[in-house]
């Protein structure tokens, strides 16, 4: 081989060699600035509080600050396709939920994003029941006292009652159509940009009916504010055994209702398999922590923290159950 070229080689592989060392140690360097987790709702519902009792757990076991940003809209496809269309370095996650990636692809007609194809998942943090909840005095005012009240009121005065839910697409606008369907009643469905500000028109007596998420009704259940009338779960929730769910409490024409959530963080797909597998050893200790663990039960959410092959299987599972859930009730984005 002539030395010219033999020099070329040399340096061509010590390049590479370099080029490797860099790599690796760009990778084993992660996190080496802030980690943003994007809700897509606004501040206030169950996605931002999860969201928000775990970035400080992870903050202190990776050294970088995880921040939360929120980006609602669109039944939470907005904060989904900005994180869709970030780089895979790690550096963004998502907290996704049901609606996200288990129900708006049989909603939607056209997604700017595949909720399958466009992301590394990573564990789910938490599932919970949604609870069908009215505003006190609207609920005192008209005598509805539980849910056979409600569906008899509800059919007597058709369009009278106002559904309110966090966007097309989540769970608790779901949960409301397939009840809706189920009852043969009619409510006007009044979508928002997140649990948050639909909560504060329900406080405020505009909105008079809404299945939220368990965790982000409770405190105005036990204020008085709200009144509940039955989990969408299931089975019963450990943190309100009293209440039954919507299937105990509404009869024949509501045998086998369930409409359940779950929140999951979510990374941009091709993220190094070895930064997800992190964020998901770290996420799971920390929702373990007797601390995290009793602050999600006594909200009424259950702790996750299943491996990354395994919460993509459930997201593969729920995409089918939700479509079937879809097709039913007939529910359609507004």
């Amino acid at each position: 081989m002539p030395l010219q070229r033999r020099r070329f080689t040399q340096a061509s592989l010590l390049s590479i060699l370099l080029l490797l060392v860099v790599t690796a140690q760009a990778q084993q360097a992660w996190p080496s600035k802030p980690v943003r987790i994007v809700v897509p709702f606004a501040p206030g519902g169950t996605t931002d509080i999860l969201a928000r009792a775990i970035a400080p757990e992870l903050t202190r076991a990776f050294g970088q600050t995880f921040f939360v940003e929120n980006k609602a809209g669109a039944g939470g496809n907005l904060g989904a396709d900005i994180v869709a269309k970030s780089p895979s370095d790690g550096y963004t996650l998502l907290m996704g939920t049901v609606g996200t990636h288990g129900i708006n692809r049989a909603l939607y007609n056209k997604l700017p994003f595949d909720p399958i194809k466009d992301f590394a998942p990573i564990t789910v943090v938490a599932g919970v029941p949604n609870v069908m909840v009215m505003n006190a005095e609207i609920a005192k005012s008209r005598n509805i006292n539980s849910v056979a009240d409600f569906i008899a009121y509800a059919k007597a005065n058709p369009g009278k009652l106002n559904m309110a839910s966090s966007g097309n697409g989540t769970s608790i606008h779901l949960a409301g159509e397939l009840f809706k369907s189920m009852s043969g009643t009619y409510m006007v469905h009044f979508p928002y940009k997140g649990s948050g500000p639909a909560i504060l028109d329900m406080l405020g007596g505009s909105m008079d009916v809404m299945f939220d998420n368990l965790p982000a009704a409770m405190p105005h259940i036990k204020s008085g504010k709200f009144k509940a009338l039955a989990v969408t779960s299931a089975q019963r929730s450990e943190a309100m055994p009293e209440l039954p769910t919507i299937e105990e409490a509404g009869g024949p024409t509501l045998k086998g209702y369930e409409a359940s959530s779950w929140f999951g963080l979510l990374a941009p797909a091709g993220t190094p398999p070895e930064v997800v597998r992190r964020i998901q050893q770290e996420t799971a200790k920390a929702i373990s922590t007797p601390s995290v663990k009793e602050k999600l039960l006594a909200q009424g959410a259950i702790p996750g923290g299943n491996t990354p092959e395994e919460f993509a299987k459930f997201i593969d599972a729920e995409h089918k159950k939700w479509a079937q859930v879809v097709k039913v009730s007939g529910a359609k984005v507004d």
